[in-house]
């Protein structure tokens, strides 16, 4: 029933002005510090910037059109208990936002360095395969950043059955593909904020990688001033181990599994390799 209504909903907050439309922003990101370790930092001093004519304790969600480079704009719903999903999510793997690759590293929790980050989550509002509700995101942004966020909106929820006012908007620079993180703001309704009250910026980042944000690609982050040279080492695909190129181990491996490598050893390390322990390179 949802599914079929959604779209005559949508038309109508159209008419009504309510749709998700272009917004300007109150911050630029040169506002933003430089990520330091902590996954999102307030703004506005923890107030969300819902005018007078968004507030409603009516339950709707609307999602921004995509744009010329297919990127996602702004996600926003009153959640009320009534667009909570009642089954488990379904796959969302036909979705590949803008700026997707699929890349792993080590240093990230489940290897898979990108998600496809809901905008409103799932638990939300019950969208799934959503284009315009999937933005590729750090999985340390969709988990230490946006998720507990989520938590509390759905928990408050849940509890008292009261609505939330709730707006994300991926913020990209330029003509970038990726994101460089979100805005995120909540306001119970029934309670004037006293419920729920934030307005905060979450990095899409990920500790160890760095980012090309204009197109999605990324690299083990560099350690130090100005990076360290890079170096040839013998790989062992087999055992996933490097040698420094005179190791006694290498007359003795497998040709198949042999290969050699020039670059750095922070890199080998973030794509899974360890050192040998005989000739420690």
């Amino acid at each position: 029933m949802k599914q079929k209504l959604l779209p005559v909903f949508l038309a109508l907050l159209v008419l009504a002005g309510c749709a998700p439309q272009p917004r300007e922003l109150s911050f630029s990101l040169g506002d933003i510090p430089e990520f330091s370790g902590e996954p999102y930092v307030l703004l506005n001093d923890n107030e969300p910037e819902f005018t007078a004519e968004e507030i409603t304790s009516d339950s709707f969600e609307t999602y921004g059109e995509l744009d010329a480079l297919g990127r996602c704009g702004p996600a926003f719903a009153c959640v009320g208990a009534d667009l909570m999903p009642t089954e488990e999510r379904g796959s969302i793997g036909s979705v590949k936002p803008s700026g997707w690759q699929t890349v792993k590293y080590d240093c990230v929790d489940g290897k898979y360095l990108y998600n496809r980050c809901h905008l409103i989550g799932y638990q939300l509002t019950g969208e799934n395969a959503n284009e315009q509700n999937l933005i590729t995101g750090t999985r340390y942004m969709n988990v230490d950043g946006m998720l507990p966020f989520e938590n509390l909106v759905a928990d408050y929820v849940k509890e008292t059955e009261h609505h939330v006012l709730y707006r994300v908007t991926p913020i990209f620079e330029g003509e970038d593909l990726v994101a460089r993180g979100v805005q995120m703001e909540g306001w119970s309704v029934e309670d004037s904020g006293d419920g729920v009250c934030f307005n905060v910026y979450v990095y899409n980042c990920q500790p160890g990688v760095d980012i090309d944000y204009a197109t999605g690609e990324s690299c083990p982050e560099e350690q130090g001033g100005g990076g360290a040279a890079d170096v040839s080492y013998i790989l062992n695909t087999s055992s996933h181990k490097f040698h420094n190129p005179d190791c006694s181990g290498v007359s003795s491996m497998n040709k198949s599994n042999k290969q050699t490598y020039t670059g750095s050893r922070e890199a080998l390390i973030a794509q899974g390799y360890t050192p040998c322990g005989q000739c420690n390179p």
